[in-house]
């Protein structure tokens, strides 16, 4: 694993392991012990590699497994729309490292990664107030490189059936270099325009965006909900027109009735913020 002489100029640093139990975990553990941030942890494998409310994930050797530590990134209402800015240089990365685009590679709200419907790459996101009141933002990206995870309740697919010869290295070393450029643009908006720091963000990912303009079902504590994938709002948040009107959802799980292939059942690799 490396960073690229320019993202280590931005002041990003790495620690490459070879088994851990999970790299969330120790990006935590290196923010309580003092780190100022702006740090990669790498894993060849996890042993207890784990999605949205504690779902386990697969992560067998050959698959990248990263996390990236923040401290203080922004005020804590900001703090959600990181997911969106690591989605979208997860994006670019994999473009870079397959020459697979759009329409093919979509963004699916919030955060997983999809190629031709499948999911190839989930994410967590976690906030924690470390020592003095800091804010420590870790973001949590599991990509499938080599191996697609079997047993799941949704389709999943791995970029060697679009690159055979691609490395867990190529995809770190384009992930690193896209998310430092998009996150200096996002950091640069927000000082820019205050009211809508999401908004160049916003609109590249809704280019990329699974379901735009569509009928989804979303999954929610309350129940399930079906209408239309309007948009995102400014904080991010889904806009779904429904018979009674605009409603603005903030975390669910989302399907599309479309593919036929999308089971009915929660993913593995959402927000939890």
């Amino acid at each position: 694993m490396h960073l690229s002489p320019e993202t280590q100029a931005a002041g990003y640093r790495l620690i490459s392991l070879e088994a851990t139990e999970s790299t969330n975990d120790d990006a935590l553990q290196a923010a309580k012990e003092g780190d100022p941030g702006q740090l990669w942890i790498t894993a060849t494998e996890q042993r207890s590699g784990r999605g949205r409310h504690g779902r386990q994930w697969s992560s067998p050797p050959g698959n990248l497994y990263a996390s990236l530590l923040l401290l203080d990134p922004c005020e804590v209402a900001l703090a959600p729309q990181l997911g969106f800015v690591a989605g979208l240089a997860l994006h670019e990365a994999v473009e870079t490292v397959t020459g697979v685009g759009i329409p093919r590679l979509a963004l699916k709200w919030p955060n997983d990664l999809l190629l031709d419907g499948a999911k190839v790459s989930g994410m967590l996101l976690e906030g924690h107030r470390v020592g003095a009141g800091r804010l420590a933002v870790i973001i949590g990206l599991g990509v499938n490189v080599a191996f697609s995870p079997t047993g799941t309740p949704y389709p999943t697919a791995n970029l060697r059936s679009l690159a055979p010869g691609l490395r867990r290295e190529d995809v770190f070393a384009a992930l690193s270099s896209a998310f430092a450029r998009t996150f200096a643009a996002w950091r640069a908006s927000i000082r820019q325009n205050n009211a809508d720091p999401l908004g160049p963000v916003r609109r590249l990912w809704l280019e990329r965006a699974a379901g735009l303009g569509r009928e989804v079902t979303l999954r929610l504590p309350s129940g399930e909900k079906r209408g239309i994938f309007e948009g995102l709002d400014r904080s991010g948040r889904l806009q779904l027109k429904t018979p009674s009107g605009l409603e603005l959802v903030d975390a669910g799980d989302l399907y599309f009735p479309h593919l036929l292939h999308d089971i009915a059942q929660p993913d593995a690799g959402a927000t939890r913020f």
